[in-house]
């Protein structure tokens, strides 16, 4: 009895370890490739629009493909998918690295989007297979602090990597760090999880969501333009007929009873939704005010910004335990709150604002997210059957990154209105400021909605 019950230990230690290890790699890619961009242009002589698909393409692909394999992976095995996902996402870092044109980089990027989706879409289900409910909470916890501290050392390791090689060492690296996840997949992950066997996978349905949550992503993204305008109304014609669809199909890719009945499971994701389109374009805008505004190089402006994520590395994982002691709900309404709390001076933003300033609100919204992050996801988790744990795992890792685009879509168009297409330079700067001053108002009220979506939720137990 005892030895089951050690081997039960081991085998929980190495999931959490495969799945924390995997929760860093792909956000650290992510953030790191920020930094690259610029000697990626540089090097093909290709122009700002071709080089933003660099980024674009991971992100467009990692969004669609979520819930499908999410569904796949519930039906066919979580292990499988999440071992399919690994292998896919290190080979295209591969070919990314060894890209000789922008071409062969972007579709090697949207091949690493596509892998990217699988490790989202079947990781937190993973952890939750294992652990039971009353751990739940801090386990997470670590995964998400891992996620967080990717996207902290992305932008340092990924700038002295891209200063001192150069930018294709950024993808070797991430090549390196997926390929040590393999061995112990293979070798030491035990057991599988399929609960919705032998269920149909609708590829219709998918299909219509992949095009309508695309064209709604990439067309808010471009919404100063008529070509956005149209792809967003298109997308969302599209969706609504997926919608339609759903309620015909006996096995539908996204189970729709959920949002109809089951009230943690769609304010959870609502919350998470609103969160990430508040938040996500922060350290973007800061780091533009620290390098225009107050002059600061790259390597300064990420110190400073670094601050963010490690806060929220620190505190997910306590996070995650009150998430296992107290409701969801509280935990979770709490950090949605000390996010608000924290947008706020940001709002007055100006050229004499100091470090600490900017420093001490980082810290702030970083225990923020933090709060707010790991018991959502707990909230998520917990309030579906085992069958759904896939398609769970990937609504939610659906809304962080529609989150994001909105997040950087709602900045962007901002821009675009008060400043037009232009390079900031000191002319530019007071419409800058305001810019930035009527970003973080709108993010400030957004953010102000998710407090209610999160109460809204009700109880987990």
């Amino acid at each position: 009895m005892k030895a089951k019950e050690d081997n039960q230990s081991v085998s929980k230690r190495i999931t959490l370890f495969i799945t924390i290890l995997s929760a860093f790699f792909t956000p650290f890619m992510a953030s790191s490739i920020n930094i690259a961009l610029p000697a990626i242009g540089k090097e093909f002589g290709i122009n700002t629009l071709t080089l933003s698909w660099v980024a674009t393409s991971y992100i467009l692909a990692a969004a669609a493909f979520l819930v499908p394999f999410g569904k796949v992976a519930d039906i066919v095995g979580r292990k499988k998918i999440f071992t399919t996902g690994i292998i896919v996402y290190s080979l295209s870092s591969l070919i990314s690295a060894f890209s000789p044109n922008e071409v062969i980089l972007i579709i090697a990027r949207t091949l690493q989007g596509i892998g990217g989706s699988m490790i989202f879409g079947t990781s937190i289900a993973i952890l939750t297979s294992v652990f039971p409910a009353n751990e739940r909470g801090r386990v997470i916890g670590y995964n998400l602090a891992s996620t967080y501290l990717g996207l902290s050392l992305g932008p340092f390791i990924g700038g002295v990597l891209t200063h001192q090689f150069g930018w294709r060492s950024v993808f070797i690296l991430s090549f390196a760090l997926s390929v040590i996840v393999i061995p112990f997949i293979f070798w030491k992950l035990k057991g599988e999880w399929a609960e919705a066997k032998g269920e149909k996978f609708d590829f219709k349905g998918s299909l219509v969501y992949m095009a309508g949550l695309i064209s709604i992503m990439y067309g808010f993204s471009m919404l100063s333009t008529w070509a956005g305008a149209l792809l967003l109304i298109g997308g969302i014609i599209i969706m609504i007929l997926f919608f339609r669809l759903e309620h015909k199909i006996a096995f539908p890719v996204l189970d729709l009873s959920h949002f109809k009945k089951n009230t943690v499971f769609i304010f959870s994701n609502l919350a998470a939704f609103i969160n990430y389109s508040a938040t996500f374009a922060v350290g973007y805008l800061l780091s533009l005010y620290l390098q225009y505004i107050k002059g600061l190089n790259p390597q300064d402006a990420g110190i400073i910004l670094v601050t963010q994520p490690i806060t929220m590395a620190i505190f997910s994982p306590i996070a995650g335990r009150l998430s296992d002691k107290f409701e969801p709900q509280i935990v979770a309404s709490i950090g949605m709150i000390l996010t608000v709390v924290g947008l706020i001076p940001f709002i007055f933003l100006n050229e004499d604002t100091s470090v600490f300033y900017l420093v001490a609100t980082l810290f702030l919204i970083g225990i923020g997210f933090a709060l707010f992050s790991s018991p959502n996801t707990n909230a998520v988790m917990s309030s579906v059957e085992r069958k759904y744990y896939g398609v769970a795992s990937a609504s939610l890792g659906t809304m962080r990154l529609s989150g994001q685009a909105i997040s950087m879509g709602i900045a962007t168009l901002i821009f675009t209105i008060i400043i037009g297409k232009v390079k900031i330079t000191p002319e530019y700067h007071s419409l800058f400021l305001y810019s930035t001053h009527v970003i973080f108002i709108t993010f400030t009220i957004l953010c102000g909605f998710g407090i209610f979506a999160s109460l809204a939720r009700g109880k987990l137990r």
